[in-house]
């Protein structure tokens, strides 16, 4: 895989909604993942486009999407950032995971499965970012790292976010992830980091080419 070229004046997030079509991700009763990652999706490109930042999704719909095209998507937009989203009834509130892997000099050519490991400091510095906006907002916030099949293979600034219910807002778990207001709120903060982002990389929105 080719090392992702130099920064451009250009800013582009990348919004992977886990999940879809055939593969439903978590699910119980009135519940599931992949209904769940693309309102997330769809509420967050609305922000971010709104303040003239491009963004490339992985789906716009309840379509079926394979980890590798997800991958190619996502190392083709030349991004910024990328964010996988996930939701989950376990646990609470917003978890932001990086990948596991170790940093290494970006290379000319960067091994497929194990791409992420030249973006790891950035995607460090990512976390932190959406962790200070996160919590802002007021919402919990739990930060780990893990073996992540497609940020593993992603060449820019990536992390998966993986929201659970809000324990404090006396919703069962399933309303409270079906809850639009809590979606949105969600949404809100992570538009924010994203433009703080933005500022920290030194980058101009330029929208959507």
């Amino acid at each position: 895989m080719q090392a992702p070229p130099a920064p451009t004046s250009r800013f582009v997030v990348v919004l992977d909604a886990a999940h879809g079509g055939d593969d439903s991700g978590g699910h119980s009763g009135s519940w599931n993942e992949k209904s769940v990652t693309l309102a997330l999706s769809v509420r967050l490109r609305s922000l971010l486009e709104a303040r003239g930042i491009a963004v490339v999704t992985t789906r716009e719909s309840d379509t079926t999407v394979a980890s590798e095209q997800r991958i190619e998507i996502a190392d083709h937009a030349n991004a910024q950032a990328c964010l996988s989203l996930h939701a989950s009834l376990s646990g609470s509130g917003i978890h932001l995971f990086a990948s596991s892997l170790a940093p290494t000099e970006p290379a000319h050519f960067e091994p497929w499965r194990t791409a992420q490991s030249a973006s790891i400091t950035r995607s460090l510095a990512l976390a932190g970012v959406l962790n200070s906006a996160l919590l802002h907002a007021g919402m919990a916030v739990t930060l780990g790292r893990m073996a992540l099949p497609v940020v593993d293979s992603l060449t820019c600034p990536a992390l998966a976010v993986e929201v659970s219910p809000d324990r404090t807002s006396g919703e069962s778990p399933v309303d409270s992830l079906n809850d639009p207001g809590y979606q949105a709120h969600l949404a809100d903060a992570l538009a924010a980091a994203l433009l703080e982002w933005q500022a920290e990389e030194g980058h101009l929105g330029a929208g959507p080419s």
